[in-house]
């Protein structure tokens, strides 16, 4: 069974994951080339931004679960499943298709720390992550809608 320990791990995990998709997309951001630059410019500020204001939503959850939040960018990217850049500026429709198997990292992640929070009844983890998830599975449907077939 969950404990509180568990699930501000699980969060944990979250909030590298958010800090991690956070970057990337800002560096896509500043780093998108091509025809729909515009577009996908402010599709990605309009994705970081809202990570950014996340950011402080998941960590000030993981205090009030007792723990102490990540106090280093190094221990939040060691806790995310999600991978950073590798310094190679990718196509943009590559840069869609990392931002959309990140979304997809994510929200598996989450849903992962959305059942455990459900399991022992901390209603206010699943209300924090049910209002993620949405926001992260619009932000992968427009991602994805944005793939060039």
């Amino acid at each position: 069974m969950a404990t509180t320990e568990t699930i501000a791990q699980k969060l944990l995990q979250v909030l590298g994951n958010t800090y991690v998709l956070y970057g990337k997309t800002h560096s896509y951001h500043w780093n998108v080339t091509g025809a729909r630059f515009h577009a996908l410019h402010n599709l990605f500020e309009e994705h970081y931004r809202a990570m950014w204001e996340s950011l402080d939503d998941i960590a000030e959850r993981i205090r009030t679960l007792g723990v102490t939040a990540p106090l280093s960018t190094r221990e939040m990217a060691e806790a995310s499943s999600i991978k950073e850049n590798d310094n190679a500026v990718p196509s943009a429709d590559t840069m869609l298709q990392n931002l959309v198997s990140d979304h997809t990292t994510w929200l598996e992640d989450a849903e992962g720390a959305l059942d455990e929070a459900s399991d022992v009844g901390d209603t206010g983890t699943e209300d924090l992550l049910s209002t993620l998830i949405a926001a992260h599975e619009k932000m992968r449907w427009m991602l994805k809608s944005s793939i060039d077939d």
